[in-house]
């Protein structure tokens, strides 16, 4: 009680701050990319090979297919710094909204998109430039939205409420997975005439709904007076390359635990099915259930981060990962569907969720405000994108038809290893006050004194 009061002390309630709308528009805004995300992975393997390239030859359409998803990644770094030097400089609000519009433009235009047959070469080249903007906005949405919902957060409840950041990505899956599964069921004929664009065009509705909860939010009251009384925010990327190099560096290897993310959701789903002969919609309801845990745990692992501090809650989910990923890709290559279920929803559901529930609070703390969505975006960008090449590295690792397991859960293990070790350079920041998080990266301006003395 002691220490909460103190924390209240040093860093009271500012007027202007809305920390319930902050989160629930970062967590919708996560809800929105993670549906983007799995709808538009799942289009990749199944529809796009025949609907956006010749027929013909069917190894080489996946493939090209394939590669349309990963062009992703290799955009998001590009557009961190873009994005990032635009929040840092025009405000978070306004690029909340420009990540929303061109995620959700996008995905829409995708749904529209006529296939080869219809305009030849240009359905690709099209889907290619449409992907470029989906992995451009995406950069800068968890930036953006973390960002803001930390500096609108209550004093003692930073991680809680910026554990909605990566709360939505959950909700976003379970939804994407809910449209989807009927979807898949269709004819084939009319899937691949239309069925298969009824999951982009519904992303209207979640753009729509996305925009009015965000409209009326504001800046946060800490980027306002640092916009206003901090010269060193009109150059906030020269900031953070002189005063932040390795605080960046430590969140892009922080951020490699996403590794497990994309290894239980893509490797695990294809050997389990493609290999061993595991039912898809027993594989596909338990990557759904564990989201739908992780919606409960992600906000509680928040909880026990304000009250006990960021690094032991982000050592428990990267360590864990790092342990129970063995079990889980034995229980796949065993076949045992209950195993599977059991471990998968403890690995992802409960032990994944615990670095859900305060990295993006940990990350961003690091950062001083004037280069905070700049420092985050870089940094969480490059490493994702190192994360999202995971599942091409173990399919390489494994071998014909995957069966080689041992090597993707030593990447996996070794990837979880390595975030925990970045954390642990990390300062812990929970009893932080706000407006001095990033301060001892660097030498205190003359700018900064004078607003800490009015």
């Amino acid at each position: 009680m002691d220490d909460a009061v103190t924390r209240l002390e040093q860093d009271p309630p500012t007027v202007g701050r809305t920390p319930g709308r902050a989160a629930v528009s970062s967590w919708i805004g996560s809800a929105l990319e993670y549906y983007d995300f799995f709808i538009y992975g799942t289009a990749a393997a199944l529809i796009f090979p025949k609907v956006f390239f010749p027929a013909g030859d069917a190894t080489a359409a996946t493939i090209a297919s394939f590669a349309t998803f990963g062009v992703a990644y290799v955009a998001r770094p590009v557009g961190s710094f873009i994005l990032g030097h635009l929040g840092d400089t025009l405000g978070r609000k306004r690029v909340l909204l420009l990540t929303l519009f061109g995620m959700g433009i996008a995905t829409f235009l995708i749904g529209a998109l006529p296939g080869y047959g219809t305009i030849g070469v240009a359905a690709p080249i099209l889907l290619v430039v449409l992907r470029l903007v989906q992995g451009v906005a995406v950069a800068g949405e968890q930036s953006s939205a973390g960002s803001t919902t930390l500096e609108h957060a209550p004093p003692g409840r930073r991680a809680y409420f910026t554990s909605f950041t990566l709360a939505g990505t959950q909700f976003g899956l379970i939804v994407a997975t809910a449209v989807f599964i009927p979807v898949s069921a269709m004819p084939t004929q009319a899937l691949l005439s239309w069925g298969w664009r009824i999951p982009f065009l519904f992303s209207a509705v979640v753009t729509v709904i996305a925009w009015w909860i965000r409209r009326s939010l504001h800046e946060s009251p800490e980027f306002l007076n640092a916009r206003e009384k901090r010269a060193a925010a009109k150059a906030p990327l020269a900031v953070l390359l002189r005063h932040y190099p390795l605080d960046v560096l430590k969140v892009v290897f922080a951020a490699l635990v996403s590794v497990a993310s994309t290894i239980v959701s893509i490797y695990s789903l294809t050997y389990g099915v493609s290999t061993i002969g595991l039912s898809r919609s027993a594989m596909l309801w338990m990557i759904m259930l564990s989201n739908i845990v992780a919606l409960a745990a992600i906000p509680l692992w928040g909880r026990l981060g304000d009250r006990y501090g960021r690094k032991p809650v982000y050592a428990t989910g990267a360590l864990g990962v790092a342990v129970l990923i063995w079990p889980f890709i034995w229980a796949v290559s065993q076949g045992n569907v209950a195993l599977v279920f059991v471990i998968g929803i403890l690995l992802s559901g409960v032990v994944y969720s615990a670095y859900g529930g305060v990295g993006f609070a940990l990350w961003t703390e690091q950062f001083g405000t004037d280069v905070r969505m700049s420092g985050v975006a870089v940094g969480t960008q490059f490493g994702f994108a190192l994360g999202g090449f995971a599942p091409s590295i173990a399919a390489a690792l494994a071998g014909p038809g995957l069966v080689n397991w041992v090597p993707v859960a030593a990447l996996t293990t070794g990837a979880s290893v390595v975030a925990c070790l970045a954390m642990l350079t990390m300062r812990e920041t929970y009893r932080t006050p706000l407006a001095e998080l990033g301060r001892r990266s660097r030498p205190t301006t003359s700018d900064e004194q004078q607003t800490t003395t009015a």
